[in-house]
């Protein structure tokens, strides 16, 4: 089964499944005039009578995958061994375990109408979706109202799906200043007041009191990124930020303190990087892989060696993928389809004290006894050293006595490490005040290292 957007490739599609009789197109119907089937994920059915989900962050295009891109694999989803007979309303499941997981994705499933996508929730209520530890983040067409739904009970989408999940999470240093870093490949015009009071203050919020206010960076490429990136402008075309007309120059003022590069190694990236050891230079081998990916990540601390959580999607920051502000009444509009996860260290609480930490280069921390939790794909380079920082306890001087009891148990507990895979380098490197963010319309006359100049795409 293809699921396809209703916008011109679903009759390409439709013609090139009727010679294969066990392949149907699916299309899925676009209610907004500005929305886009924009999901991005594969279900697969196993012949070892296992399933498994996996969201991303590519379309299935050639052009899309020389590209940076992430992948979030659920676990092997056995057959139930007893599926629940009660006819009781079921009890709300806890955010983030396996079977809310399940919920919200059927939710999502449904939203495409049950006589398109009934075959598949059917067949994937078969399977037990307790081993997950994710929260599903999704989009769908559509008005939710937030103030008459009950989110124990159904589904939100969106920012109000996202701001319901933080409600559950608490961070590692509640003392410390975080640090918010918004990675997209596409930034629409949004608006000043939309950005500020809408989003970012979701994305503030958290289960900690007393909330410190974050600080915030938008990593998004320069044209010399992209001219310089495995396929040059080619990739340009998959990225989007427009700069020309007034709006979109308006728009750029209040997002220029906050942009930082994709790769940071341009010529003047050394006046930018600090040199003191408490910011060590972390390379995520990712540089000249343009970024396709879209992540949004809470870090604990400005060091940005611990993470609070973190969010792997489709949705790139604009109103149509997470939605508009709510209107009087409540009610928040949407125009697009977009899934993604979130993760968080207290997913793993049953194998400890577990703490989420960047990881540069490979997919594991050099301590773990958990799964990744999200993977960035195309490396460069095999980056085999080991770029994490410990956050380890350190034992006393030499010669101290007296070392209190349960002091001596909480230098002896031993943390699960859970990696999330970096797709950029750390420290940001912050744009310069002559610099722009790469611009698809913008024609560029550099030649890209292919030799090929960029006539501009688009309009204003």
């Amino acid at each position: 089964m293809i699921l396809s957007n209703e916008h011109g490739t679903h009759i390409r599609e439709q013609e090139a499944a009727k010679r294969y009789a066990n392949v149907q197109v699916v299309v899925a119907y676009m209610a907004e005039m500005y929305g886009t089937h924009h999901s991005k994920m594969i279900v697969l059915f196993r012949r070892d009578e296992h399933a498994q989900i996996n969201i991303m962050t590519g379309n299935f295009i050639a052009g899309d995958w020389p590209m940076c891109q992430a992948v979030w694999r659920s676990p092997f989803l056995p057959i139930q061994s007893s599926p629940p007979m009660s006819d009781s309303p079921p009890e709300p499941h806890r955010m983030g375990s396996g079977m809310r997981f399940r919920d919200d994705f059927f939710a999502y499933l449904e939203s495409y109408g049950r006589n398109k996508l009934g075959s598949l929730i059917q067949a994937l209520q078969r399977f037990d979706f307790s081993a997950i530890r994710a929260a599903l983040l999704a989009s769908v067409p559509g008005r939710q109202n937030v103030r008459a739904i009950d989110p124990g009970r159904e589904t939100l989408f969106g920012w109000p799906a996202l701001r319901h999940i933080l409600s559950f999470i608490r961070t590692a240093s509640p003392m410390a200043k975080p640090h918010i870093v918004i990675q997209c490949s596409s930034v629409a015009s949004v608006g000043k007041t939309w950005m500020k009071d809408t989003f970012l203050k979701v994305l503030s919020s958290i289960a900690s009191l007393p909330p410190q206010r974050p600080k915030f960076s938008l990593v998004f490429p320069t044209a010399d990124e992209i001219r310089r990136s495995v396929d040059g402008y080619a990739s340009g075309g998959s990225i989007h930020m427009k700069t020309q007309n007034a709006g979109q120059k308006k728009q750029l003022e209040y997002l220029k303190p906050i942009l930082c590069h994709w790769a940071g190694d341009h010529e003047q990236a050394s006046e930018y990087v600090p040199t003191s050891n408490e910011w060590p230079i972390r390379q995520a081998l990712r540089r000249r892989a343009a970024p396709h990916i879209k992540t949004y990540i809470r870090f604990s601390d400005l060091a940005m060696t611990k993470i609070d959580w973190a969010v792997m999607t489709s949705a790139n920051l604009s109103k149509q993928a997470w939605g508009e502000a709510a209107d009087a009444t409540g009610n928040v509009r949407i125009c697009s389809y977009e899934i993604g996860v979130m993760v968080w260290p207290a997913l793993w609480e049953d194998e400890g004290d577990a703490e989420m930490v960047p990881v540069f280069g490979k997919d594991m921390p050099e301590t773990s006894i958990s799964d990744l939790a999200i993977k960035s794909s195309h490396d460069e380079g095999t980056g085999e050293e080991n770029l994490c920082d410990s956050d380890e306890e350190t034992t006393d001087a030499e010669g101290e006595k007296g070392m209190r009891e349960q002091d001596k148990k909480e230098k002896d507990k031993v943390k699960a490490k859970i990696g999330l895979r970096m797709p950029y380098d750390l420290p940001l490197i912050p744009y310069a005040d002559d610099e722009m963010p790469w611009c698809a319309s913008t024609p560029c006359i550099e030649p890209d290292w292919a030799g090929r100049t960029w006539p501009g795409v688009g309009g204003s």
